[in-house]
């Protein structure tokens, strides 16, 4: 499964794992309608079919949004371009008095993420897969403080925007996988 499972024949990382079939069900998963399904257990990435991941969603969804962890438990992160700018502090009449105070919630944005949508799988389970920018109430939210992710910043994430960025992952270098939304997201608005 990845975890600290060398394999000299394959670059030090194990070729099957547990990952790889995960994006593949989520690839297959994501290219069929969805219809309303009970489960029992609401954040199984193997849940079909899309929308039924949380609560069951009746209307378009597009999207499972997963996170990647590494053998040390950690967020895997991607640096990403594009996604939607922070929302300017609203300007009155008053300037003086805006100077003085702070911008609302959230203020300022990352580029790094740890959400991600898988885009295809192939080979020996290598993935490309898509980073998907954070946001909080529609908005840009910087998941990150001091250089470190701020698990209370990401248990804020409320919505998930799209990104210019791709990668290509090896599946099998990575220890578990957290599915954590069906979702539908516009690719094709401007970013």
């Amino acid at each position: 499964m990845g975890c600290e499972r060398k394999d000299s024949n394959h670059g030090g990382c194990q070729k099957s794992n547990c990952i790889c079939e995960v994006l593949r069900f989520i690839k297959r998963v994501q290219s069929t309608s969805p219809e309303v399904d009970c489960v029992e257990c609401d954040t199984d990435c193997f849940m079909a079919p899309l929308g039924s991941l949380v609560s069951p969603v009746r209307g378009r969804v597009n999207t499972r949004v997963f996170s990647l962890l590494t053998d040390d438990g950690d967020y895997f992160k991607a640096v990403f371009r594009g996604g939607k700018k922070a929302t300017p502090y609203p300007r009155n009449s008053n300037d003086n008095e805006m100077s003085s105070r702070k911008p609302p919630h959230p203020t300022s944005t990352s580029c790094v993420s740890v959400f991600f949508r898988v885009q295809k799988v192939f080979d020996s389970c290598c993935a490309t897969i898509q980073v998907l920018q954070p946001l909080y109430n529609d908005n840009p939210i910087n998941i990150f403080d001091n250089g470190e992710i701020c698990l209370e910043k990401v248990c804020k994430v409320n919505g998930f925007g799209p990104t210019n960025t791709c990668l290509t992952i090896d599946t099998s270098c990575f220890c578990g996988i957290q599915c954590i939304d069906d979702v539908f997201i516009n690719f094709c608005d401007e970013m």
